[in-house]
């Protein structure tokens, strides 16, 4: 059987159920959480372990960096015969009542990528599925912690858009602020127009890993790595209760 070109994976090797951070090297910590993980492939950025989760096959596969790399490992993993997928990462905060490690759970994200715009026009709107959404609230609550829900947006230049960016970031983001909008990362809006198009269901759960109108950041992967496996927890709880429905 052909591997897929980039993940270099096979049909049979990943489970229906994947968490897709974008770092391959937290796809060791993810994989910690399952029963016996073996590592089923390693190429360019996309690190791959599957096992078992309370009698259900689980993967893990890393997207790297941005909406072209997130777009290439969601269609190969679709192909792998991968149904429900989450993403797992960080994203910096853009309302003063999100603080650092806190959870947030999208709706839906503003398309400013243009990844998804290859696929369909920017008017269509990408929207997390609302099985993953509802599952993953309903884990989130019974483990006891808080989320933000609402709108995020994605966008392509990390260093135009973050707390490391040029001084003048707020000013652009100033509109997306006023409107509420939670936070801003860099995959989701494409995860979540490609899944709907290809008819599965994805959705996000993020951390602050950094807020922008505070100005406070974590940059340690010591203080973040717990919070992921929280995380990790809540997806895989959340995988559960899909898979009762």
């Amino acid at each position: 059987m052909k591997k897929m070109h980039h993940l270099q994976i096979e049909p049979g090797q990943i489970g229906e159920l994947v968490i897709m951070p974008g770092d391959p090297g937290r796809c060791h910590l993810i994989a910690e959480h399952f029963e016996n993980p073996q590592l089923i492939a390693q190429s360019r950025e996309y690190v791959t372990y599957t096992g078992k989760y309370k009698g259900l096959t689980v993967s893990v596969t890393s997207t790297g960096m941005g909406c072209p790399s997130a777009a290439i490992a969601l269609e190969e993993l679709i192909m792998s015969g991968a149904k429900y997928l989450v993403r797992l990462g960080t994203t910096g905060a853009l309302q003063k009542n999100i603080n650092l490690e806190d959870i947030i759970i999208p709706t839906s994200a503003v398309r400013l990528e243009g990844t998804s715009v290859e696929y369909i026009p920017i008017e269509f709107p990408a929207v997390a599925d609302i099985d993953i959404i509802d599952a993953l609230i309903r884990a989130t609550q019974e483990k006891n912690q808080k989320s933000h829900i609402g709108i995020i947006m994605s966008h392509d230049a990390f260093y135009k858009g973050s707390v490391f960016a040029d001084p003048d970031f707020l000013k652009r983001e100033q509109v997306w602020i006023d409107s509420n909008v939670l936070s801003v990362e860099n995959e989701s809006s494409a995860l979540f127009t490609i899944g709907y198009l290809r008819k599965v269901k994805v959705g996000t759960i993020l951390t602050a890993v950094a807020n922008h109108l505070t100005q406070e950041v974590i940059t340690d992967e010591e203080k973040i790595n717990p919070i992921f496996h929280q995380m990790t927890g809540i997806c895989l709880e959340a995988f559960k209760n899909i898979e009762k429905e």
